[in-house]
């Protein structure tokens, strides 16, 4: 048997794949249903080429060779004999699992950066947006600003401008940066008609666009829009202001390296300093009978996602990979490696910052704290000042901003965040929080 964790487009695909090859499969997930963050666990999904999502959860539903585990937090993960034991928390109840391969397809999660007025009301994600209306029917606001940085805001954005918002787009890049990547447009032909899809509903939806721009403030319902630029330091501070009850504002994503690293699989930084895993040519990861495909192996959306699941799944049962496949991930990955180009995050977002702008929203750690816990108490690494201030210490256990306070001190010693460091804070002993209760007799309560 193998289990694959994780049921977006990556697992999904790991499934499908290995379950034709004959092959007994157990896909489990944290949600209700199958989908992802990308397919947002619904049966029937709207948008650009979501109509491929259904042979893939048909699948997930109805091949006797996939059993589909629900609503399962995995929290932690072991190594026994030949195989793994993963240990899952379902409905308050701690249960386990074994099997001799494991398919990690973990995913990624809105990336943060933080600046004045980003912890009050009315300020969430893109994804958070789009989780509360595909999954809940739900339109975050009236008036809605899209703003961050890469191509998810504009799913995001026309999809609430079709709910009967008024949304306006601010990104912080120019579209000129695609010029960097011609080898990755001319061989993701498909990308073009998406563009054009997305630039069509714009037009038709009356959606404002801004770019080389940032939202660099919110209060009391008005978001104030800067110039950046590239490196998102302030161009221009504060060039307009526009009145919204919701700013939904994401920086790309960071990959969920979690349950991977508890595993002991080989991690690398990619050229953003982002925490990944190394796999080899057919998805293999570097700790025996694991395989890794999807985010946490780099961000690349649904389409790369796709093939890495295929292949792993493929490779997990022993089959040959198909060239063509092996050419569809080549391709995928030529145009991930143009997102980033395109869409970097740099340092300058810390002019943004004031002294009491929150960095750590769990033990609410100031800006200025962290500052003071290099100049005035000597922290030379976030680990340090973490130890000083508690920045990081909280229930997301540094998920939302050790990256942040790493980039914080760095700014403020002036010198880089080390690899060790980068790679030390995206890895926790436990996947997820699990009470003593559940740890002492496996029930909750």
């Amino acid at each position: 048997m193998i289990i694959v964790v994780g049921a977006g487009p990556a697992g999904l695909a790991a499934a499908k794949s290995a379950a034709s090859k004959g092959c007994q499969v157990t896909v489990i997930d944290s949600q209700p249903r199958g989908g992802g963050q990308y397919w947002r666990h619904l049966t029937a999904v709207s948008g650009y080429k979501s109509n491929r999502s259904a042979a893939y959860l048909k699948e997930l539903q109805q091949n006797k060779l996939i059993t589909h585990i629900t609503g399962a937090q995995v929290w932690s993960a072991e190594k026994l004999g030949d195989g793994y034991q993963l240990n899952y928390l379902q409905a308050g109840v701690e249960k386990k699992i074994s099997a001799q391969k494991i398919i990690l397809t973990t995913g990624a999660y809105d990336r943060t950066l933080p600046f004045p007025g980003w912890t009050t009301s009315g300020v969430m994600t893109p994804g958070g947006a789009q989780s509360l209306l595909k999954g809940h029917g739900v339109v975050a606001g009236k008036a809605i600003v899209v703003s961050g940085t890469g191509p998810f805001l504009l799913p995001v954005a026309t999809a609430l401008a079709k709910s009967g918002a008024y949304v306006e787009i601010i990104e912080a890049q120019s579209p000129l940066r695609w010029a960097l990547s011609p080898l990755a447009l001319l061989l993701n032909p498909g990308k073009f008609p998406e563009l054009m899809h997305y630039a069509s509903a714009i037009v038709r939806l009356k959606i404002k666009v801004s770019f080389g721009s940032a939202v660099t403030e919110y209060h009391s319902g008005v978001a104030q829009v800067s110039k950046v630029r590239s490196d998102l330091s302030i161009r221009k501070k504060n060039i307009r202001n526009i009145s919204a009850d919701v700013v939904a504002t994401g920086w790309g994503f960071l990959p969920d390296v979690t349950l991977g690293g508890i595993l002991g699989c080989a991690q690398t930084l990619d050229r953003h300093e982002t925490v990944v895993f190394e796999v080899d040519k057919e998805q293999r990861a570097s700790a025996q009978n694991i395989w890794i495909a999807g985010e946490a192996t780099g961000i690349g959306g649904a389409d790369l996602a796709l093939a890495e699941g295929a292949i792993a799944g493929l490779s997990a049962t022993g089959s040959r990979i198909p060239a063509g496949l092996r050419w569809k991930r080549l391709t995928k990955r030529l145009f991930a490696k143009a997102l980033q180009r395109s869409y970097p995050v740099g340092g300058g977002w810390q002019e943004w910052l004031r002294d009491e702008t929150v960095i750590c929203r769990c033990e609410e750690v100031s800006y200025q704290e962290i500052i003071e816990s290099v100049q005035e108490l000597g922290a030379e690494d976030a680990r340090t000042s973490k130890l000083f201030t508690r920045a990081g210490m909280g229930l997301c256990q540094g998920r939302v901003c050790s990256r942040n306070v790493s980039d914080v001190v760095s700014g403020t010693t002036k010198c880089a965040v080390s690899r060790s460091e980068r790679l030390a804070a995206s890895n926790r002993p436990i996947a997820a929080p699990i009470s003593l209760g559940v740890l002492g007799d496996g029930i909750a309560g």
